[in-house]
């Protein structure tokens, strides 16, 4: 939430001197978030990668890119080593990248990236 809320706005260039002084979350909010529903074990179980750090990143550009585009993305980055990708915290279905498409051509990325690597690999969707 955290992210969504400030972490874009911090990244404008064309803002120089922008501080975050306080913020508030109403303690209704506070109450509906139980904490992730598991931890760092569970993710090693399911990729079966233990003893070293996880590697993975947010697929960028977040906006603009075709489902196809967007799952060619996540191939490349699993195939050439990463464990794990993730879509960035703001993506959701856009009218050039449906959420269903990019399920899919993100699933057909990682089963590939799978079978070319012999390694468990994943992928995060919003």
């Amino acid at each position: 939430m955290f992210t969504s809320i400030v972490g874009n706005v911090f990244g404008f260039k064309a803002l120089r001197a922008l501080r975050l002084e306080d913020l508030r979350i109403p303690t209704s909010y506070i109450k509906t978030f139980q904490g992730p529903p598991h931890g760092i074990q569970v993710e090693r179980d399911k990729l079966n990668k233990y003893g070293r750090p996880l590697l993975g990143c947010t697929i960028k550009p977040k906006l603009g890119l075709s489902a196809k585009n967007y799952g060619r993305a996540v191939y490349e980055c699993l195939r050439g080593g990463l464990d794990f990708t993730k879509d960035d915290e703001n993506v959701n279905s856009q009218p050039f990248m449906r959420w269903r498409d990019r399920f899919l051509f993100c699933t057909e990325a990682l089963y590939k990236a799978q079978a070319e690597t012999g390694e468990i690999k994943g992928h995060y969707l919003n």
